[in-house]
């Protein structure tokens, strides 16, 4: 049973020390473009090998912590992420948390709802003209005669990025990027099956009018209304689909 135990703390001190450099990193003791100490370096000052170092390593590289670079100049850096590299992570993360529980779609468009009306007040007041433009272009995608259900869903996305985008903040882009992209397909399975296109497109033009009027209270009801349209043909859906 020893021998067991003393294996098992060997196979976790790769994980112990992804753990601590990646604390170290978060807390900013080790900043973005920072050259970590090579592997002997590390292996003397954790006193492991250095496999351990390298399996170490490899976590956080698969966290996109830290990243490689061959030559003379080469090593083991911080990596500098991107708004938008984060943005990716997030709705990717948020897609698979989503699929895998199999979340309620009342839950999701509740949230959906909430997080989008937290942007519109700063969206209204720090509107920007390419933001409305870049909504006009998604309203009238939405009402092409041959736009596909792939490219309605994918403007409906991006009509709501320029929304959030609009805000002003990249914390607020972020947190909807989880919310927008990272719920969109199970909002398609919605939309594919029961969406009027008219009615989502018409929502979203009354929400970019409102916002290049500047009447927060104007795209927060626009905003609701879309919000509870939605809402109903999920539970209609949901309610078919329990009755088979």
């Amino acid at each position: 049973m020893a021998k067991k135990s003393a294996k098992s703390e060997d196979q976790s001190l790769p994980a112990t020390i992804a753990a601590g450099l990646r604390e170290s990193i978060l807390a900013g003791d080790l900043v973005s473009d920072e050259r970590l100490p090579g592997e002997q370096e590390l292996a003397e000052r954790f006193g492991v090998s250095r496999p351990t170092i390298r399996e170490a390593l490899k976590r956080l590289a698969a966290q996109n912590l830290i990243r490689s670079r061959r030559g003379p100049t080469g090593g083991t850096f911080v990596n500098r992420m991107s708004w938008g590299e984060a943005n990716d992570s997030l709705a990717t993360l948020s897609m698979l948390a989503i699929g895998m529980q199999g979340a309620d779609p009342a839950e999701v468009i509740e949230a959906r709802l909430a997080l989008l009306k937290s942007c519109l007040p700063f969206a209204v007041k720090r509107r920007g003209e390419d933001h409305l433009a870049k909504m006009r272009v998604e309203v009238d995608v939405q009402r092409g005669a041959g736009t596909s259900d792939e490219d309605f869903c994918a403007s409906d996305v991006r009509f709501h990025r320029a929304l959030a985008d609009a805000a002003g903040n990249p914390m607020l882009s972020f947190q909807m990027a989880g919310v927008v992209e990272g719920m969109q397909p199970l909002l398609n399975l919605i939309t594919y099956q029961a969406r009027d296109r008219e009615m989502m497109a018409a929502g979203a033009e009354e929400i970019a009018d409102a916002i290049e009027a500047r009447d927060a209270k104007a795209a927060e009801a626009a905003l609701a209304r879309i919000a509870a349209y939605v809402s109903g043909l999920a539970t209609g859906l949901l309610t078919r689909r329990d009755a088979k």
